[in-house]
């Protein structure tokens, strides 16, 4: 049978490992390493490559057991990933099941939840392959018209035509419609209806930012895509996905599908719109900017009851410069809600506009959308940001209008939806807090707890935005970085290399949690300690001094920065606090000016019993970079010097029954991170030295 597993594409190690799992049931690294007489430098390469092809699973227990995948379902994913080998497979397939049978392998239930990268568009597409031959109920997919397209090119949807049971499963999918892909919607549809599929599509209303694509299985598994969705995504050879079977993040991705699918307009329905431009009678496109635009204040002017905007970034700014208008509807008795992404350009708009009426964030939109009374709907385009500009203000051209009540009604409901789930702007923004520290992200924001008895904080020794050449200077640091040894990693100089993020986050009530802020790091192997995926939680929470954001706990999956930061992070309840979680249990990925960080098991908090459930959080950059440069001096005596290239970001953060949406005020994304810290020599000499600083 090795030899059969070798002849298939496993290598000589592969082969031995997953034989030896499937005889034996799971097991720990250290029952296979010694029944293989294999040492760990050749172990764990093997499990990590069998993981990465979704060939071997781990537990997120500690010591982790892995077991093997049942071979029925590996024999699928060669056959499916390697396609010219496929033919000669397949028609193996039936003597080599034979022979796997007649070693009576047992099966056993795998129950523990479980994080998975698959790279690669191959392995990709073999897993949704997978994923849909397994299907019972449902399979519900975000995506875009031309990944549908590829999807179809790659046999797919020859796997659903072919199900067992494709007459009771329910196909869902979400993707934006537009006049240069309706035609190969309607193709792919008109073959789903002829292999008598249950499938279902839904364009999403108000042309909101979805989530990057996904697939979700029985809510059940679920396919997570860290590069973000535009309209022309599909799946790339280089691609990098994360699958789990994590039942709490599962529902949380469901949630997201769920909420965009209400809010959807049927593709039918949405095909016939942009076909005709008239959904309705009372409905139709003004294509002349000026008559749309007069038609457009003449409706705000006579409003009586209520006017509901959503906007852009620089919309509000618009209307913050109609303040007497707006006053006007406040004397009338109307009621004004207004959405819009609250970004650092915006916010002193925003607080002025707070006074006289009512605002809150929403996630970046490429549709405004204003409903006057109830009866008058307005939709025009805004232009798509870029990595560098925000959004500029709508388009008027080719405004759409309708009076049709039924259609207003609709998207005032979905309106307040996003309401309901929308927050009001915070004054106090990750700037507020990070004063006076300047424009840099720190790990210890102003006025820590570090005990009840006392406060401290870290003195900045000094603070030097860069210059227009440091971006470049920091890159080049960083891809000519030597890694510093150091024989003891608690009390040696330290370098770390990474990408990091900070998030201010205002919970839902129900989480019975005070608002918090979360500190990212994704560090590079090359630094001291070595690879390794890191939060670092601080609870609003009150001091001696007043209310501030306290350091709660650091979660890592790093033993040796663990011990770091125990140290920088001593007298604060976030050095007593320490989680070490596998690496099955945490995951942060980057891509691009979007970092993704998702944990499968609750987090325990000070003070107790706080806990932060298993969920995720997207924070994406925008804006123009910049560059900075800061000494700190902690009260523990150590000393970091830090360079960063940094942008201003949005936060997102998922939770099974919510999906919180924080403005651009309260995220940064440090895309280049450079960190020296070097320990204290004597407590007298570095309590000296922060006496002379705060002094000077």
């Amino acid at each position: 049978m090795l030899k059969t597993l070798i002849d298939i594409g496993f290598s000589q190690a592969d082969a031995q490992v997953y034989l030896f799992l499937s005889r034996k049931g799971p097991q720990k690294g250290r029952a296979i390493s010694k029944a293989l007489n294999m040492n760990k430098q050749q172990l764990y390469p093997c499990l990590k490559n069998l993981q990465n092809k979704g060939i071997v699973n781990a537990t997120i227990e500690f010591p982790a057991r892995f077991s093997a995948v049942p071979f029925e379902k590996v024999l699928d994913l060669f056959i499916r990933a390697k396609m010219e080998e496929a033919q000669r497979i397949q028609q193996s397939r039936e003597r080599i099941l034979s022979d796997w049978q007649s070693i009576a392998i047992g099966e056993t239930e795998e129950t523990s939840a479980k994080f998975t990268v698959l790279k690669g568009r191959g392995t990709i597409y073999s897993k949704i392959q997978q994923m849909i031959l397994e299907t019972k109920n449902q399979v519900s997919i975000i995506t875009t018209v031309p990944g549908l397209m590829q999807a179809e090119q790659r046999g797919i949807f020859d796997v659903t035509f072919s199900h067992p049971l494709k007459s009771k499963i329910q196909f869902r999918f979400l993707a934006e419609l537009s006049e240069q892909n309706v035609n190969i919607m309607k193709t792919l549809f008109k073959a789903t209806a002829n292999a008598k599929l249950n499938v279902a599509g839904r364009n999403p209303d108000l042309g909101l930012k979805l989530f990057p694509q996904m697939i979700i299985r029985d809510e059940e598994e679920a396919l997570f895509f860290v590069r973000p969705k535009t309209e022309a995504s599909i799946i790339e050879p280089d691609d990098v996905c994360l699958w789990t079977d994590c039942k709490t993040l599962v529902q949380a991705f469901t949630v997201v599908f769920e909420e965009l699918w209400q809010n959807g307009t049927d593709v039918g329905k949405k095909i016939v719109e942009i076909e005709t431009g008239k959904p309705t009678p009372k409905t139709y496109v003004i294509t002349d900017a000026k008559t749309a635009e007069k038609k457009y204040d003449e409706t705000l002017q006579s409003a009586k009851e209520e006017i509901v905007i959503m906007t852009s970034s620089k919309g509000l700014i618009e209307i913050w410069k109609q303040m007497p208008l707006v006053e006007k509807w406040r004397h009338n008795g109307v009621s004004v809600k207004i959405m819009a992404p609250i970004v650092h350009e915006n916010f002193e708009a925003a607080e002025q506009l707070l006074r006289i009426c009512e605002v809150k964030h929403a996630p970046v939109n490429y549709l405004g959308t204003t409903v006057v009374d109830g009866k008058h709907l307005f939709q025009f385009k805004t232009r798509s940001p870029d990595q560098k500009k925000l959004e500029s203000t709508p388009h008027f051209e080719n405004t759409f209008y309708t009076s049709d009540l039924e259609y207003v009604e609709k998207t005032r409901n979905t309106l307040n939806d996003v309401w309901k789930n929308a927050h009001t702007p915070s004054s106090v923004t990750l700037e507020s807090i990070l004063v006076p520290y300047g424009p840099t992200l720190t790990p210890l924001p102003k006025n820590i707890l570090p005990t009840r008895e006392r406060t401290s904080d870290a003195t900045i020794t000094n603070v030097k935005p860069l210059g227009a050449t440091a971006e470049k200077e920091i890159l080049n640091k960083i891809m000519n970085a030597r890694k510093i040894q150091a024989k003891n990693h608690s009390n040696g100089i330290k370098r770390m290399y990474a990408t990091v993020a900070t998030a201010i986050i205002h919970p839902p009530d129900y989480l019975k949690l005070p608002d918090m802020m979360i500190f990212v790091q994704k560090v590079e192997k090359h630094s001291t300690t070595g690879a390794e995926d890191a939060l670092i939680i601080f609870l609003w929470l009150e001091t001696p001094t007043g209310y501030a954001y306290v350091p709660v706990t650091n979660v890592t999956d790093n033993p040796k920065a663990q011990s770091v930061r125990q140290k920088l992070f001593a007298n604060t309840p976030a050095g007593q606090n320490s989680q070490l979680l596998k690496k099955d249990e945490i995951q942060i990925r980057v891509h691009g000016n979007t970092l993704f960080a998702g944990w499968t098991v609750p987090i325990p908090l000070y003070p107790p019993p706080y806990k932060l459930p298993p969920a995720f959080i997207l924070i994406e950059g925008y804006g123009e970079v910049k560059s900075t440069a800061i000494n700190l001096l902690y009260n523990s005596g150590y000393k970091s010097q830090i360079e960063e290239n940094y942008f201003d970001a949005f936060v997102t953060f998922f939770h099974p029954s919510s999906k919180y949406s924080g403005p651009g005020t309260d995220g940064r994304f440090v895309r280049d991170f450079i960190a020296t810290t070097t320990p204290p020599q004597t407590k007298a000499k570095a309590n000296l030295e922060i006496n002379l600083t705060r002094q000077s």
